[in-house]
């Protein structure tokens, strides 16, 4: 897998212990990584990170990613050969309550990261991950391409936007000359990420969990909202992918990624919750459609356009709906109704994707 590039390396994680980092930080911990973590706190409850016990797999840092003092001394001492930037603040409507508390965590936290590789100039691959919201959404409805303009209406949107823009500003600035940096940086982007372990606030997969888990409806008030879901291990392959190619071909330093499903995996809220809820025991229908209206702006269709990925990468999403639909079913399953060890059976799940992408030879896994 990857060409067995993470085997014995020293891989950084900033937000190991949120949803997508606790799946990463495991399928690393899988392909044989020695992984560190910097993560501010546990931020839910119930909390993957947890429940799986990843502290035995990593060594954890308890620090903000705003704290550049604190994260030099870190990176300085770990002198990692991969870090995979996550730390964020990751939801929409959070950003409207707390804008100060997203824009300096998503745009300040992104800039320590970068400044303390220019700073310390170590042999290290950078991967800055932010979001498919980075992108100023019109709402149009073909897939939006990673030279399309960055922004946002909302606050969560232009944070991920200047992130991006940081992340542009330092590569050109200080990483771009070969002869002078060590360093070698991409950015990465990919959203509606669904799958097992996830309990974040505000997110349709999480709260319909919650609701079904005491058999009760969920409430949603954007049902034809339509939306490209994925599971979790689709970005994070394509993540580990453009990590494994920059680590040996400095073409794709300073460069990003879009990471998205197929277009015909593009399903309305309510479809979703109707596929998802056939694994679930309700005596009762699945969700039902609130009269209020959200005071927030969120949008209607976002997609992205992933043959930047596809044609230098060589990378293809690996379930199809069907299988992403019941890779997150069977995980909750397991956790609230079988109380399986469910460190064992996540590696289960990640093995088993791996073992479908090698089927459909996807470049990475072969």
């Amino acid at each position: 897998m990857f060409q067995s590039v993470y085997k014995n390396k020293k891989v950084l994680i900033t937000g190991n212990t949120g949803f997508k980092g606790s799946w990463l930080s495991l399928w690393l911990y899988s392909l044989g990584a020695k992984i560190y973590g910097i993560s501010k706190d546990i931020p839910t409850n119930p909390s993957m990170f947890e429940e799986l016990n990843l502290k035995k797999i990593l060594v954890h840092n308890q620090v903000d990613v705003r704290n550049y003092a604190a994260i030099k001394k870190i990176i300085e001492k770990i002198k990692p050969d991969f870090i995979f930037h996550m730390a964020a603040q990751p939801i929409v409507v959070t950003s409207y309550l707390e804008p100060v508390e997203t824009i300096s965590t998503n745009v300040m936290g992104t800039m320590n990261i970068l400044e303390v590789l220019r700073e310390l100039n170590l042999k290290c691959t950078a991967i800055i991950i932010t979001s498919d919201k980075c992108y100023d959404n019109v709402e149009w409805a073909w897939g939006y391409k990673e030279t399309d303009t960055l922004g946002g209406k909302d606050i969560y949107s232009g944070s991920k936007g200047a992130a991006e823009l940081i992340f542009k500003s330092y590569y050109h600035s200080f990483f771009k000359n070969r002869e002078k940096s060590n360093v070698r940086v991409a950015s990465v982007r990919a959203g509606n990420v669904f799958g097992g372990g996830d309990w974040a606030e505000y997110r349709i997969v999480p709260d319909c969990i919650r609701a079904w888990v005491k058999n009760e409806s969920v409430e949603i008030r954007s049902p034809e909202a339509t939306r490209p879901w994925q599971h979790v291990l689709e970005p994070l392959s394509g993540y580990l992918t453009i990590g494994q190619r920059l680590h040996s071909d400095l073409k794709f330093n300073g460069e990003s990624f879009n990471f998205g499903p197929s277009a015909n995996y593009s399903k309305t809220v309510y479809e979703l919750l109707q596929d998802l809820s056939k694994y679930w025991d309700l005596n009762q229908t699945p969700a039902y459609i609130s009269e209020k209206t959200s005071e927030f702006h969120e949008a209607g269709l976002l997609k992205l356009n992933c043959d930047k990925a596809l044609f230098h990468l060589k990378w293809l999403p690996t379930l199809d709906y069907d299988n992403l639909i019941e890779f997150t079913s069977t995980w909750y399953n397991n956790f609230y109704k079988k109380k399986c060890d469910m460190f064992e059976f996540t590696l289960k799940q990640i093995d088993e994707y791996q073992n479908i992408a090698v089927s459909k030879r996807i470049a990475w896994a072969i």
